[in-house]
């Protein structure tokens, strides 16, 4: 298979600003409680917009960014968990509000956190075989429709927002990268609706190890697979759930700081959303110049994982 290369970012979060203090006034917490064991000090939750309306504002700015005309696209993919509808599909819904070429497959794919880049590594397979030259993926997700808000393990680790991407094949390049399933319904899940219970469930401690064992593997298998060492990769992207989790995996590669991007801080735990909006900012930031490596690497419910090495 060939490398799949990002050739333009875009995000969108929602205009309500939720601080640590903001928090501290509706369940039994602090901003030294939350920002000392997650690294979180705000996040973003949705005032009446819908996590569709987000997808869209955040595939729009990749697409003016990248100067894409609509009828290049050749799928539309969305990692969420957190669907306004149960069908039609996220992808559905952007297709025909963008008014994308109607001759295309547009579906979603949940694996939770991992959701974007379970969708990067499906959307490049699809672009092996289309005739349209570029692919749109993103990772949507209005988690704050799924938190108890009386439950302080839970609610001050989420936030709602969209990243997007635009990729296309690179021929020259070979593709790396890995993905899996730990199955494991009892530690971390969202029951829904249908089943009676509508929330987010967490057992934070076997998170955390599955979490740091299955992240730090990742990087390595991808690296092993790409014949580099860590040395020879600009960044690591890790799915933004909680600081202390990003700092035990960059510690466990003796790596710099600068070299695990963070922005946890700002936005708290948006899902599969995380990854694309922190390439946005690195985007912003001039951090992705042509040639630099990126290894992206998440965990998520199910248990998921998985890991890519991109080059830019």
């Amino acid at each position: 298979m060939d490398a799949v290369q990002i050739i333009a970012t875009g995000k969108a979060l929602p205009k309500k600003l939720v601080t640590n203090d903001d928090m501290s006034k509706i369940v039994d917490t602090s901003d030294e409680w939350i920002s000392t064991r997650t690294g979180i000090r705000q996040r973003h939750f949705c005032d009446g917009e819908k996590n569709w309306e987000l997808a869209c504002q955040a595939a729009k700015h990749a697409l003016e960014k990248g100067g894409i005309e609509k009828e290049q696209i050749g799928a539309v993919i969305v990692g969420t968990a957190t669907p306004d509808y149960i069908m039609p599909s996220m992808a559905c819904i952007i297709q025909e509000e963008l008014g994308l070429p109607e001759d295309i497959p547009a579906f979603d794919i949940n694996a939770a956190c991992s959701g974007f880049i379970y969708a990067l590594r499906v959307a490049g397979s699809l672009l092996q075989e289309e005739a349209r030259p570029y692919a749109l993926v993103l990772g949507s997700e209005q988690l704050s429709t799924r938190t108890d808000m009386t439950d302080r393990s839970t609610c001050v680790l989420f936030g709602d927002g969209a990243g997007a991407v635009i990729i296309k094949r690179n021929t020259e390049k070979k593709f790396y990268g890995v993905w899996g399933t730990v199955g494991n319904r009892a530690s971390l899940g969202c029951p829904g609706h249908v089943m009676g219970d509508p929330y987010i469930y967490m057992d934070g401690q076997t998170v955390f190890r599955f979490a740091t064992q299955y992240m730090s593997n990742a990087v390595k298998q991808v690296l092993e697979k790409a014949e580099l060492t860590l040395e020879d990769v600009d960044y690591v992207v890790c799915h933004q759930a909680n600081e202390r989790i990003i700092e035990y995996v960059r510690k466990q590669f003796k790596a710099p700081a600068e070299k695990f991007f963070k922005n946890i801080g700002k936005y708290g735990n948006t899902s599969a959303a995380s990854i694309p909006i922190a390439l946005t900012e690195m985007d912003e930031q001039g951090l992705l110049e042509p040639g630099k490596k990126v290894v992206i690497v998440g965990f998520g419910a199910g248990f998921t994982w998985g890991s890519m090495l991109l080059e830019f």
